[in-house]
């Protein structure tokens, strides 16, 4: 399982989701929550909701911003009113959000233990020291304006909790989880995404074990010792400091356009090949659609991926905007016809799975085998002009639309 993913760089945007892509993202998001919980299990939701690449593919597939701070808020805002109206079914419960509503987790995680009889003390503790630390114990400059906490009916949970840097107009997201969780405060975290800021004081690596120890004593030495220890240390000519190590790195741009070094060219060559090139009455045979075109696919290639990418495919999530585009205008206006089909498809094989009919479900899996199968054994690198130009040129038959709109 990961713990800490690494980091990603997010520029601090603002402005508000329109209503016709939040509930949009309400419906597909929560029905990728559903297939996952339908082929994995509840463990396999909170471990991909810890993950910061999984969770920024996650927010591009749905049409937010694919680089920027918002894709936190709104994400987490569009998995809450989804999962929490079927939380009985879920076995799932998303707390908190974004300002006074993160200072109501606790009164929240309480009434879920009183009905689930989990220990309700012991939720709210991990919640706080979550905060704290991310806040406290690790002073990288980023205020904390947002905290969810993701809580099982089994007892497990994830914590994703953002910050912004005003002055730098920067964010940083965290992550948390509780599987193989050994401490919180060494080494607890699954990810950490934001605007690189250089040397951080990080007291939660387990390399600063020893000053966590040092710290501790000096809350027991005698003031006036360390008055005197503190006047020398100030004429040294450095600090020992201790940086985020890296395991999961992501690095997203300012620029609010996709550019083809931000996309796996490869990778996306392989989505538009398996639906443009493909034999497309295959798949409609078998996702019982009349009329479904490539555009379509090529959708539900990457909402696939999503479902069922192994972590290593979630490298560039600026690809996937590439299913519905993204609500700046970036790659392309989001294609609401697109979504909607989108939605229908994957609500429809979800509710035939549990008739005990797969045929949808395993058409969906099968296009993202396709693609893999493609990639592998061929060279289908995309003429990324080309394919922005294609997808602008059809916008409007395609009910493009975008955050002005």
């Amino acid at each position: 399982m990961l713990k800490r993913s690494g980091h990603a760089d997010l520029p601090l945007h603002t402005g508000v989701v329109p209503k016709w892509l939040a509930d949009r993202m309400k419906l597909l998001g929560t029905q990728i929550i559903e297939s996952l919980l339908l082929n994995y299990g509840k463990k396999e939701v909170l471990t991909r909701l810890s993950d910061p690449l999984w969770f920024q593919s996650l927010g591009a597939v749905l049409g937010m911003d694919w680089h920027s701070s918002g894709i936190t808020t709104s994400v987490m805002y569009a998995l809450k009113r989804g999962i929490n109206e079927r939380a009985r079914e879920f076995g799932l419960c998303v707390c908190g959000g974004r300002g006074k509503y993160s200072r109501k987790t606790p009164d929240e995680l309480l009434f879920l233990a009183d009905a689930t009889g989990l220990d309700g003390n012991a939720l709210v503790n991990a919640s706080k020291l979550t905060a704290k630390v991310d806040g406290c114990a690790v002073q990288d400059g980023f205020q904390l304006y947002m905290h969810n906490f993701v809580l099982s009916d089994e007892g497990d949970w994830v914590v994703v909790q953002q910050g912004m840097n005003t002055k730098e107009k920067t964010a940083r997201r965290y992550h948390w989880s509780s599987e193989n969780l050994r401490s919180f405060v060494d080494e607890p975290h699954s990810g950490v995404t934001g605007e690189n800021q250089g040397k951080i004081l990080n007291l939660t690596d387990s390399q600063a074990d020893q000053t966590r120890g040092k710290i501790l004593s000096i809350t027991q030495e005698n003031p006036d010792r360390m008055i005197k220890e503190i006047a020398k240390i100030s004429n040294d000519k450095y600090i020992t400091s201790f940086e985020l190590r890296n395991d999961r790195n992501l690095s997203m741009p300012s620029h609010h356009e996709v550019r083809a070094e931000d996309v796996d060219l490869k990778r996306l060559g392989s989505v538009l090949a398996t639906a443009y090139e493909s034999d497309n009455k295959d798949f409609e045979s078998l996702l019982l659609t009349p009329g479904l075109g490539p555009r379509t696919l090529q959708s539900l290639t990457l909402v696939s991926e999503v479902i069922y990418g192994t972590p290593s495919r979630f490298t560039d999530p600026a690809r996937f905007s590439f299913a519905h585009g993204g609500k700046d205008g970036h790659p392309f206006p989001v294609a609401t016809k697109i979504y909607d089909e989108s939605i229908r498809i994957l609500g429809d094989a979800i509710e035939k799975s549990r008739l005990g009919y797969n045929d949808k479900s395993d058409c969906i899996r099968r296009l993202n085998t396709t693609a893999l199968q493609i990639e592998k054994y061929c060279d289908p690198l995309a003429d990324f002009d080309a394919v922005i130009a294609h997808e602008r040129k059809h916008s409007k038959e395609w009910g493009g639309r975008t955050c002005c709109d």
